[in-house]
């Protein structure tokens, strides 16, 4: 049986810088069935210039001032680590700057990074990653295909683990830009595990992406989209995030049980309710001609199939029948 599909839930910066918070969606998203919980450092100070502008799907609060007032300290990092591993999750970070690779690899201990699709041209911080010795979610959001080239001929072979990540950076991403071609055209391309990052605020994308062989699938998860801050609009709610585990989980089975056409054993009782048999349409006499209305098509169907009809008519009956009686080959001479 293949490797099961590592459900990411992105928490992100949902927790708008709430430490409790943090804590409660780790708790609530292993409850649900995630595999791994995702978070992203930022370091604004190694990261933006103060006047950078903010995305154009959240412009509430200064970009600057909202990384400084959303981030953790290192103890606050190692107990969400902690956290999720107590509870069976698979701990990943997003860094955005080469300090922030370092403290997440030598001080906090993740157990993957995912290099965010802002990120794939930022070479030198993918040599760092890739000297770093952990497992490595690349996305593409906003990379071309000689872009991202680039950046797996940099991770490839020096990181125990690289999944490429199909990804559209829209929020939320709208059905026509979900690209689910790509997932196949990447793993043709470069012949490595395949994932989506789904910015969707439906279950196709992920559940067509299982379907097309993705083995990695991360959603943005919130308590509610009502939430302020810069994810929780396009997030799921937890209700929606345990329906998509669990219907992942279905067609994870569905995928690694094929079914045989010819085998209907099990179905015996079924065909016998529901297909149909050849009768006869009114009283045949000892030596009679079998005619084409003699014969009709009725429920059960444990007797001669219908498609036999045609070779039934104009053959002479061996005995007398009433109307209604299932035929068999003993019928006829």
């Amino acid at each position: 049986m293949s490797t099961p599909v590592l459900i990411v839930a992105e928490i992100g910066s949902v927790h708008d810088g709430s430490f409790g918070n943090a804590r409660k969606l780790i708790e609530a998203v292993a409850r649900c069935g995630a595999d791994a919980v995702k978070f992203q450092m930022h370091i604004a100070s190694e990261e933006t210039l103060p006047d950078a502008p903010p995305p154009p799907y959240f412009k509430d609060e200064e970009r600057y001032e909202y990384f400084e007032r959303t981030s953790f300290t290192l103890e606050q990092w190692r107990s969400l680590r902690e956290l999720a591993h107590g509870l069976g999750l698979r701990f990943i970070v997003s860094p955005f700057c080469d300090r922030a690779v370092d403290m997440l690899v030598e001080e906090v201990g993740v157990d993957m990074l995912k290099i965010a699709s802002g990120e794939v041209t930022n070479i030198p911080m993918l040599e760092k990653v890739a000297a770093a010795g952990r497992g490595v979610l690349l996305s593409s959001g906003m990379s071309t295909w000689t872009e991202l080239d680039e950046a797996v001929k940099v991770l490839e072979g020096k990181v125990p683990e690289l999944v490429v990540m199909q990804c559209t950076s829209s929020y939320p991403c709208p059905p026509e830009r979900v690209g689910l071609n790509v997932i196949r055209e990447m793993r043709d391309r470069y012949g490595l595990p395949t994932g989506l990052s789904d910015h969707t605020l439906g279950m196709a994308a992920s559940l067509a992406a299982v379907a097309l062989g993705a083995t990695v699938v991360e959603r943005h998860i919130t308590f509610s989209r009502q939430m302020y801050g810069s994810d929780a609009a396009h997030s799921l709610e937890l209700d929606e995030f345990v329906f998509l585990c669990r219907e992942i989980r279905e067609l994870e089975r569905m995928l690694a049980s094929p079914v045989d056409k010819n085998d209907v054993g099990d179905l015996k009782q079924m065909r016998k309710l529901f297909q149909k048999s050849v009768v006869t349409t009114r009283p045949l006499a000892a030596g009679s001609l079998i005619g084409e209305g003699d014969l009709a098509a009725k429920k059960p169907g444990d007797g001669l199939p219908p498609r036999l009809i045609g070779q039934l008519v104009g053959r002479r009956m061996r005995k007398s029948v009433p109307a209604g009686h299932m035929m068999s080959w003993e019928d006829i001479e």
